[in-house]
């Protein structure tokens, strides 16, 4: 029933077989020719017309020019079907991407492929070189030491120039500047070189040093050139060089051959006699560093050894420059040259380059279709050079041979979506050699997609801390959700979502929402907001978009950005601020004291005073924390009657910020004059007026809470007296400067009092670090009586008490 079916598809599959034969003919004889530099969109052949193909078939039928080489240096116009060319051509970049040989001819081999039906034709396009690169030498300068007793005809080696570019474009001949010593011999093989050859003899007395340039000249059009300097340092004595038996050696070694495997034996001998017959071997290091790598020379008996890793694909023949010098004074020394021609071994596995055709594979696919082409090298030669190709796994693709070496990968079986959507084909390349080397390739073929992965958020709750007065425009933060699909489906966006309608969110903060980038929109004032939340919902592009949130707490950080504020009476505009003493007052005669407040909190609040006087004024000191300024000591008939006063009030912020209020202490003979001189500002005529009220409660309240501070001190104390003996012994510090402080292992206590004052004033405020166990009191000695004590509660206190003792 199925007979004459299967009959038409051996005729068609025969049909095929021949059109393959044919085109790889044609394919085998096309050959293109263009020269490396040349300016892209520069034709190189219309391939249309030489694979006789209809121009107007190309787009249709999907005509395409592969190359194995990251770079598509080639491309083809499917309206006119010219090749032209698509990338910088750099033949000399080709070599060093190995995309060419090491040969004078460099050709790229590149496939074109046709469908409906699938055709693939090969192409050469053999790379010209240009004249593009200057010959150069290792070097820019060259040192050679020649004693004055050499006889003229003595030849000496110089540093080879190397030229990037090839054939008649490479190195062509050396030129030496005209002097009356030396001439230049230039040898001429696989590679050319040049000698020096002294011409006269040498007299150190006339001239020690001599100095030739060098001139390397390739045979392009135009010519260029590189030069390096030749120094010549003129010595005395030693008058016979060694002779080499051979002046050339000739030898073989395999490749990856042993290290301390022998190479061979160079022997050199000396007509002189003592240590001038001496004979010391050793490898020139100009211009053979490699071989200085593979290759090393025993001193006394002249063999050279293998050194390093030999491998005939980077260096199938290497040139060894050997030198014996005797151990006159000075030395001297004659070249000879070694061949050592490399063996090669199967020491290359074959590589594999998969071109992929299709970036996904759609269920539906027709079999046969082509998704990929496989091209496989192996860098030996002969047998080892010559590779199979195998699909390993049991996948509904196959294996089909386009000429050597070159495969495509086509559909070989229905695909079903539902049953697998990634297909992992392994690709296997075996060589010929003895024994066989293989390599494998995996090739990942994908079949469609859909969105079905909203994007996710690494945390699901972000907490981001903002210093207030923050500069408008600033990245507080970035966040970022990953979402697993590909393409349009797994290009995110990100939005705000507010989270307290109490707060006007498009105001305070915006997002970037293609980086997620957080930016404020406002200056936040710590005084004013605290906290505040909000969402960001991040979603895909796909259809239909997939979103996720998460939730975002801003936490605004206090800043120090209120200066101290002088109260009354110093504070009062157009005040004139000025207090009078009597000439007799003692040393810590009260003057006057010194209020401030701060707008801040915590440490930013934490106010101290300083005084500043005019220099070489010594007479007065104020409290650090109280601001009460005192007589330092009696008056004397040099002190001036009128002492101005600068304090200085300053927070304990980072940076700290401060006021200023300015103060004239006058002078009087008598405490009489004092009630008239007190202080010049208006008087009120109301005898009570609510400022006094409101300063009388205030005195009062802080008085009782001082107070009960102190009952419950006690209470506590007494309450602890039994449990105190499970800690460690009290302990009492005397300092040097008479203060002292008393500490348990539970309470540190810290007291400090004036001597000289009737008023002292309490600071009790929260610290800005984490509370420690205990709490401190201290007596230094200081003008103020401070105590600090770790509060059990969340909420930390700030008092300050002035209270009279």
């Amino acid at each position: 029933m199925h007979l004459p079916s299967r009959r038409s598809s051996v005729w068609m599959y025969l049909l095929f077989v021949l059109l393959d034969c044919y085109l790889e003919a044609v394919s085998g004889q096309l050959s293109y020719s263009v020269s490396e530099e040349v300016n892209l969109g520069t034709s190189v052949g219309n391939i249309a017309k030489d694979l006789n193909l209809n121009v107007q078939d190309l787009e249709s039928r999907m005509f395409q020019i592969v190359d194995g080489s990251k770079r598509k240096y080639f491309e083809v116009n499917l309206k006119t079907g010219v090749l032209y060319v698509n990338e910088r051509i750099d033949r000399e970049e080709l070599y060093r991407e190995e995309l060419c040989m090491k040969a004078t001819k460099c050709t790229l081999n590149i496939e074109a492929v046709v469908n409906n039906p699938l055709k693939l034709y090969r192409i050469e396009v053999n790379i010209l070189d240009v004249n593009d690169n200057y010959p150069t030498f290792s070097a820019k300068s060259q040192t050679i030491d020649i004693a004055e007793n050499i006889l003229p005809g003595s030849t000496f080696p110089v540093l080879s120039a190397y030229d990037a570019d090839v054939g008649k474009n490479g190195i062509n001949t050396y030129k030496l500047n005209p002097n009356e010593y030396f001439s230049l011999a230039v040898h001429r093989g696989e590679s050319v070189s040049a000698e020096l050859v002294l011409q006269k003899a040498l007299d150190r007395e006339k001239q020690a040093l001599i100095k030739l340039t060098l001139t390397a000249v390739d045979g392009g059009t135009p010519l260029k050139s590189g030069t390096s300097e030749i120094i010549i340092n003129v010595l005395d004595i030693n008058d016979n060089v060694p002779t080499f038996t051979k002046m050339l050696y000739k030898t073989s070694v395999t490749e990856n051959a042993q290290v301390g495997t022998t190479v061979v034996t160079v022997t050199a001998t000396d007509a002189d006699e003592g240590t001038n017959k001496d004979i010391v071997y050793l490898l020139n290091s100009k211009d053979q560093d490699h071989v200085l790598d593979i290759f090393e020379i025993d001193s006394e008996s002249g063999i050279i050894t293998v050194k390093g890793k030999i491998d005939f694909e980077t260096n199938p023949a290497f040139e060894i420059r050997v030198q014996a010098a005797d151990k006159g004074q000075p030395p001297l020394t004659v070249q000879c040259k070694v061949l050592v021609e490399v063996v090669d071994l199967n020491d290359n596995a074959p590589d594999i380059t998969v071109t992929s055709l299709l970036s996904t594979v759609r269920e539906d696919a027709e079999i046969g279709t082509a998704i990929a082409l496989v091209s496989v090298l192996d860098r030996d030669g002969g047998k080892n050079g010559e590779v199979k190709c195998d699909i390993l796994n049991s996948v509904p693709f196959k294996l089909e041979t386009n000429y050597k070496n070159y495969y495509s990968l086509v559909i070989g079986a229905a695909l079903d979506r539902e049953l697998i959507s990634q297909y992992n084909i392994t690709i296997k390349a075996t060589d010929e050699g003895r024994p066989s080397l293989s390599s494998t390739s995996v090739v990942i073929v994908q079949v469609s997609d859909v969105n079905d992965n909203a994007p996710l958020f690494s945390e699901t709750l972000i907490n981001m801390y903002v210093e207030e007065n923050n500069p408008v425009g600033t990245v507080l933060k970035a966040v970022s959700a990953a979402d697993t699909d590909v393409s349009e489906n797994g290009r995110v966006s990100y939005s705000l979502v507010s989270d307290n309608n109490l707060v006007s969110l498009s105001t305070m903060v915006n997002i970037n929402s293609e980086t997620g980038d957080i930016i404020s929109l406002q200056s936040f004032n710590y005084e004013e907001l605290k906290t505040f939340q909000f969402k960001v919902q991040a979603t895909d592009s796909g259809v239909p978009p997939l979103s996720s949130n998460v939730t975002v707490n801003v936490f605004i950080l206090d800043e120090n950005d209120n200066n101290p504020a002088i109260l009354a009476p110093y504070s009062e505009h157009g005040s004139v601020n000025s207090e009078s003493i009597p000439y007799s007052a003692e040393a810590g005669y009260f003057v006057a004291k010194i209020r401030a407040v701060d707008a801040d909190s915590g440490y930013n609040a934490l106010l101290s005073y300083h005084l500043s006087e005019p220099k070489g004024n010594n007479l007065f000191r104020i409290g650090t924390s109280s601001g009460e300024i005192r007589t330092k000591r009696r008056m004397s008939d040099n002190d001036l009657k009128t002492h101005p006063l600068v304090v200085l009030v300053s927070d304990n912020g980072e940076p700290s910020l401060s006021a200023t209020v300015s103060i004239d202490v006058v002078v009087v003979e008598s405490t009489a004059d004092i009630q008239t001189q007190f202080r010049h500002v208006p008087v009120k005529e109301e005898s009570f007026s609510d400022l006094n009220l409101y300063l009388l409660i205030a005195i009062v309240s802080v008085s009782v809470i001082f107070l009960l501070s102190l009952v419950s001190l006690i209470a506590v104390k007494c309450h602890r007296t039994d449990s105190f003996s499970r800690y460690s012994a009290p302990m009492i510090t005397t300092h040097p400067d008479g203060s002292w402080s008393y500490s348990k292992a539970t309470q540190q206590y810290d007291v400090c009092f004036s001597s000289d004052t009737m008023k002292s004033d309490m600071v009790v405020f929260p610290a800005q670090f984490p509370p420690v166990d205990g709490e401190l009191i201290s007596i230094n000695g200081g003008d103020t009586f401070t105590r600090t004590q770790t509060l059990p509660s969340k909420e930390k206190l700030s008092v300050v008490l002035n209270s009279s003792f």
